[in-house]
């Protein structure tokens, strides 16, 4: 959340290269996999990921192959939260 212009997007993914420049979400990646590559010889992993944006109260699956005119639907249930 924040104005425009403000870096929200490079703090989030960065750019590639140097690696110091990299941000949030590959350096979330790389700390998982590498987390994985030490532990794989005793363990199992299974990994899933959402990429979600919020944009003008639309929230829209980045990852998702369907690109959505609507945006995704929001649902509440007083059971179980949002």
């Amino acid at each position: 959340y924040g104005q425009t212009g403000a870096g929200k997007t490079h703090t989030m993914e960065g750019v590639n290269e140097p690696s110091e420049l990299r941000g949030i979400i590959p350096n979330t990646f790389e700390h998982i996999f590498d987390h994985i590559a030490l532990n794989s010889a005793h363990d199992k992993y299974l990994v899933r990921a959402s990429y979600f944006e919020i944009y003008n109260e639309e929230i829209r699956d980045l990852l998702s192959p369907q690109k959505s005119a609507h945006g995704l639907e929001l649902k509440e249930s007083s059971d179980s939260g949002v």
